[in-house]
């Protein structure tokens, strides 16, 4: 017998073989082709660094643009106050019928207040401040204790704890900084005069208080009229002038309204409207 062919140790075979892997090789490169760049290793560390760059550029656009992320509605009805812990711990109470938006974003913390009232405990945070905007006006905080009132015609911004930057941004005029125990008012004019006021009477409402210190009577109904669904007419200006003063509990504004005649010279009756309509009190003949 012959012994076996060893073809793997035939140099002519090997050759051949070479050839044929080859032509396979070719064939499947037209077939498949590679993609166009191949990144050498001298390459890496410069493509590295390149997408090192991009990387930077595009979160410092993010940054630069500070879009939002999150977003949350607040809502109370009237007579109803409604009182939200927010993620970074700050607490926003709203008043009676009032209404606002919050969104986070990347390096700020925004709220539209889009009617009503509302008390903002702040926490601390410098690298992403606290806005509040109400119209045209804007609330700037850090870390403070404040309340904003966006009134049909105004914007009051009343400061408990810390500091707050007011800005009217219809009007080119330098911003306010107010303090505690400080209030002011923001208007198509622009701004008003900073005042010194009690913020712990101003912001009573959040328990559930009015209080009037010998506040017109015209003024002390616009108040009460936050607190219930009946109407109230107040037809004669002097009557309107007469002073009112006491303290009140807001889940009883009807009540109040009842108690006016024990406390004034005024009665109560019903219009045609259908209003509840505060009178003077006729002279006794």
């Amino acid at each position: 017998m012959h012994p076996e062919h060893d073809h793997a140790h035939d140099p002519a075979h090997a050759a051949h073989a070479d050839r044929l892997l080859a032509q396979h090789s070719q064939a499947l490169r037209a077939r498949f082709p590679l993609p166009a760049t191949q990144v050498s290793r001298s390459q890496r560390p410069r493509r590295l660094a390149m997408a090192t760059a991009l990387l930077v550029l595009v979160s410092g656009t993010l940054l630069w643009l500070d879009p939002a992320y999150r977003s949350e509605r607040l809502v109370s009805q009237i007579g109803q106050r409604n009182t939200a812990t927010l993620a970074d711990g700050s607490t926003i109470t709203l008043n009676t019928d009032s209404a606002l938006d919050v969104s986070w974003h990347l390096r700020s913390r925004r709220v539209t207040l889009e009617r009503g009232q509302a008390l903002f405990d702040v926490s601390h945070a410098t690298w992403r401040p606290f806005s509040v905007e109400a119209g045209n006006t804007r609330v700037s905080v850090v870390g403070t204790l404040f309340e904003v009132w966006r009134q049909p015609e105004s914007v009051r911004v009343t400061v408990l704890r810390g500091k707050v930057r007011v800005d009217n941004l219809a009007v080119a005029a330098p911003p306010a900084y107010l303090v505690a125990d400080q209030q002011i008012a923001s208007a198509a004019a622009g701004l008003t005069p900073v005042t010194q006021v009690d913020a712990a009477s101003s912001m009573a409402w959040k328990d559930g208080r009015l209080v009037f210190d010998h506040t017109p009577l015209r003024q002390a109904l616009q108040e009460l009229q936050r607190y219930t669904r009946a109407r109230i007419a107040l037809p004669d200006p002097q009557v309107g002038a007469l002073q009112l003063s006491g303290v009140f509990d807001t889940d009883r504004a009807d009540a109040l309204l009842e108690l006016l005649p024990g406390i004034l010279p005024v009665t109560l009756g019903r219009n045609a409207q259908d209003e509840i309509e505060v009178r003077k009190l006729a002279a006794k003949k």
